[in-house]
């Protein structure tokens, strides 16, 4: 289980294991984590675990919030980045052994995986209940012609630094939603805002000038 550590001038203020699958972070009493400074908003920050994969959002706060020294939105959390809010930072810790990249696209493509929730399948393997998942193929870059099968809560896809979105998996279907990076993902030409983005069977995607197709199988 990841887990985030508060400090200010070098002490550790305070350590919280991420087993919510939200937090939020700020100055006021009813956060998870309270800052008690002015700097800080009342809420801040927040941050979502799905599975082993957690990201950020600053919550429109006054002051902003950095990681590793750069101003944030939303940001898809890796071992060991550093969240800063005012003089306080806060280190995120993966489990390691979760965090290692799938590895099996091309390395400069969007579709690299950050973690190891999507995983590269060879259809002719599908059988029973797989036949009833969801899954996308890869249309552009050296990785056209793959397929990656979309069997957890969250997968994540994308670049780190350019664009990063999730796909996620609920009652009411799959959504993709824009985390990282100024390009937002494209579904079928038109590009996605800020919130959760309901996925039909069909749909085109492009993210970070990769194209790939979502499928209901």
């Amino acid at each position: 289980m990841a887990k985030i550590i508060l400090m200010a001038d070098g002490a550790i203020l305070q350590e919280m294991a991420l087993s919510k699958e939200r937090i939020t972070i700020g100055r006021r009493p009813s956060n998870d984590i309270v800052i008690d400074n002015l700097a800080i908003s009342g809420q801040h920050a927040a941050i979502t675990t799905i599975g082993s994969d957690s990201f950020l959002e600053d919550l429109g706060s006054t002051n902003g919030t950095l990681v590793n020294g750069q101003p944030v939105k939303k940001h898809f959390l890796q071992d060991g980045d550093v969240i800063e809010l005012a003089k306080y930072r806060i280190k995120y810790q993966a489990q390691v052994q979760l965090r290692r990249a799938s590895g099996a696209a091309g390395a400069g493509d969007a579709a690299n995986t950050l973690t190891q929730d999507t995983q590269i399948y060879n259809p002719s393997e599908m059988q029973g209940d797989d036949a009833l998942q969801a899954s996308i193929k890869i249309l552009s870059g050296s990785s056209s012609g793959r397929e990656m099968r979309l069997t957890k809560a969250l997968t994540t896809i994308g670049r780190p630094g350019v664009a990063v979105a999730v796909i996620t998996r609920g009652l009411q279907g799959f959504a993709i939603t824009h985390i990282e990076g100024d390009a937002h993902p494209i579904v079928n030409g038109q590009a996605i805002g800020a919130a959760a983005h309901p996925l039909q069977d069909g749909d085109v995607l492009d993210i970070a000038g990769t194209a790939m197709q979502f499928s209901l199988k």
